[in-house]
């Protein structure tokens, strides 16, 4: 009996071994834990690198139109989105003060012209006065006195009919100055255009005194349009003019418009220690569909390839442990730098030097390297489930690098 419980122990001290054996076996030297390598294709294909930013939509002229007379609105003639020609009345302040001013001075004027003709008159007088005397003189029949004081009195008269021009001429300008003053109070267009906004309404009293109050907004040609945008100061070394614009506005999600950087401007524009740059990007508007005031989301294509060699990202960002990490401006997408990508062939992972030409963030060409389309290159390494080395793994999507799991031999 005690030979037989003995023999029953040691089968069962056997088989609780063998069971530890294995999970040890299982969990430090199993096949579903061996580390695995994620991979992704060299492919050759196009790169797009783009700057984006958000701007406004705006008419490329817009004409703001003052006043600068004051006084009461009378009659307005042109509402909102009310087409206009050059020279066309669209507002008319109240006349009656400045056709009082004219009247005035009309007649200041006509009283300086009659004056004129008075002192003209005496000037012949004194003239004939004057040579008369002279005769007389040289008869001895009156004193030198009397010669002098008559031609004292006929100089006199002629400045005074030069006085009496003078005083014509400025009060023809001040006729002119009032008359001028009196159509001021025309309002009209100053350009083709259209009416974008009316800042007024019939009775209101409008102030010219210390600054030209703005009545009428009125943009020349809403078929052409312009986007303003603000450019951080890291994107703008790309943005050059002529280059090609697409953006989207609200109205319109799924349409893209196309346009053309016309202007960098030079001139900064910071918001709290935040530094952008205006880009100018042209737009035809033949459909009439961009409003002025609308949000852009634009997209400036600064560079292109059709047909490059490219490396995902990712593989970038990858490094074994113990290596050192990839350049960081090359990561950004600067080209020209260099940096390391590691291929796998035939079950082996080696690094392979390339130079970085265009990034669109999602592929790197590969200006300069080793480096062929078809080849796989490794982007993450998996020990275990939810922990990564390296960079992290490429997400399936439009446009993504294609990528693979191969475990690693023991």
């Amino acid at each position: 009996m005690k030979l037989s419980s003995m023999k029953n122990s040691a089968w069962m001290l056997a088989i609780a071994a063998i069971v530890v054996v294995a999970g040890v076996w299982f969990f430090f030297g199993g096949s579903t834990t061996a580390p695995r390598i994620v991979t992704a294709e060299v492919t050759e294909g196009p790169i797009v690198r783009s700057v984006t930013a958000t701007g406004t939509v705006n008419p490329v002229i817009t004409v703001q139109v003052g006043t600068y007379v004051s006084g009461p609105i009378t009659a307005i003639f042109a509402d909102y989105n009310a087409p206009v020609k050059k020279g066309q009345a669209i507002a008319k302040i109240d006349p009656r003060p400045y056709q009082v001013t004219v009247d005035i001075a009309h007649a200041t004027l006509a009283n300086s012209i009659a004056q004129l003709g008075k002192d003209q008159a005496d000037l012949d007088y004194k003239k004939v006065t004057h040579d008369r005397d002279l005769e007389l003189y040289k008869a001895d029949a009156v004193s030198k006195d009397t010669v002098d004081s008559a031609n004292s009195a006929w100089q006199m008269a002629v400045a005074q009919v030069k006085l009496d021009h003078a005083n014509i001429q400025q009060q023809t300008a001040n006729v002119a100055a009032a008359e001028v003053n009196l159509n001021y109070t025309n309002i009209v267009s100053p350009v083709d255009g259209t009416v974008v906004s009316r800042n007024v309404d019939v009775g209101q009293t409008v102030a010219a005194s210390f600054q030209t109050p703005t009545l009428f907004l009125i943009a020349q040609d809403l078929t052409k349009m312009q986007v303003d945008s603000n450019v951080s100061e890291s994107d703008i070394g790309y943005v050059r003019a002529g280059q090609k614009a697409t953006f989207r506005v609200d109205a319109f999600p799924d349409r893209d418009f196309e346009g053309v950087v016309a202007q960098v401007r030079q001139a900064p524009i910071t918001v709290q220690n935040v530094v952008t740059y205006d880009v100018v990007v042209s737009v035809e508007n033949p459909e009439l569909l961009l409003k002025p005031g609308m949000t852009a989301n634009i997209t400036v294509v600064t560079a292109s390839r059709d047909k490059a060699v490219r490396v995902p990202i990712d593989a970038l960002r990858f490094a074994p442990p113990g290596q050192p990490p990839a350049d960081s401006a090359a990561l950004d997408g600067t080209p020209g730098r260099q940096t390391r990508v590691w291929v796998f062939e035939n079950r082996k992972v080696s690094p392979v030097t390339i130079t970085t030409g265009l990034s669109d963030g999602t592929w790197v060409e590969v200006a300069e390297g080793d480096v062929h389309a078809g080849e796989r290159v490794v982007t993450d390494e998996v020990h275990s489930a939810g922990s990564h080395s390296g960079g992290s793994a490429s997400h399936s999507g439009a446009g993504s690098p294609v990528t693979g799991m191969v475990h690693m031999p023991h």
